[in-house]
């Protein structure tokens, strides 16, 4: 879909170094990066090193485990393994306080389709985003809730089927377009809000993510239905199944620890 974008990206690079703007900023703790944006830096990475034509990144496995600073930082990335049919790669983001996050991909050489039927994931009848409400491009993303009836709704409150649509209209780097790639990247941390609130708040801190692709996105926008949830001592697992307008196109699995807010 072509459309003027104007709104400023989240960060803009300078040699190495990654600068965040002032849509980079954390929604749990103030003079921090968000998390999310931490795995897009990552995935970016991962996919300008490693990535060659007749891979793909099967598996994208995100590790939050410190809050970033609200300064800039830079990704180093190292190549695990390298064989014919499966290379493995990891990733280091570097922040003002240290190694603040990291990933591990695994990219699978692409093939010839095994003949046979195998019970999969249904195709969605969700509809396109713009039927469920108008996008407003004067935001860093665009998210539309909605339910099991796909109609749209401002909280999941006694819904039995959590859908939404994400679609990231900022630019995770200046003057780069946001690859089919990164854009999922950036997309697969809404699984933990997703799968994790309660009908009142959100009380679960994502401390990772594993995105999952059989194939890439087709369009700009990534739809989530939350599957799973499971938790219990303050600790959470939950699950997405990943959709773009032709179908299913994946899953995002997270970790998350209980974060209640005290008033």
């Amino acid at each position: 879909m072509d459309r003027t974008n104007d709104t400023p990206a989240f960060f803009t690079a300078d040699g190495d170094t990654l600068v965040p703007g002032e849509h980079a900023t954390s929604w749990w703790t103030p003079g921090a990066l968000h998390g999310r944006l931490l795995g897009g830096l990552l995935a970016r990475s991962l996919e300008r090193e490693h990535h060659d034509e007749g891979l793909h990144v099967a598996r994208l496995t995100v590790d939050l485990f410190r809050a970033c600073p609200f300064a800039p930082v830079r990704v180093t990335t190292e190549r695990v393994r390298d064989g014919r049919r499966i290379r493995v790669a990891d990733a280091v983001l570097h922040g003002a306080n240290g190694v603040a996050a990291r990933a591990s991909a695994v990219l699978l050489r692409r093939g010839e389709q095994p003949p046979g039927p195998v019970p999969a994931t249904p195709d969605w009848d969700a509809p396109p985003p713009e039927e469920i409400a108008p996008a407003r491009h004067d935001m860093p993303w665009n998210f539309w809730q909605f339910d099991g009836d796909n109609r749209p709704v401002s909280s999941w409150r006694d819904a039995a089927v959590r859908r939404a649509w994400l679609r990231d209209e900022a630019d995770l780097v200046a003057g780069e377009a946001l690859s089919p790639f990164v854009r999922v990247a950036l997309a697969a941390d809404t699984a933990s809000p997703m799968s994790h609130r309660s009908d009142e708040e959100l009380e679960f801190i994502n401390a990772d993510y594993t995105l999952s692709l059989s194939r890439l996105p087709l369009g700009d926008a990534i739809g989530f239905q939350a599957t799973a949830h499971s938790s219990e001592d303050g600790v959470a697992v939950g699950h997405c199944t990943l959709y773009d307008t032709a179908g299913p196109i994946g899953y995002s699995t997270t970790t998350a620890l209980a974060n209640v807010r005290r008033g």
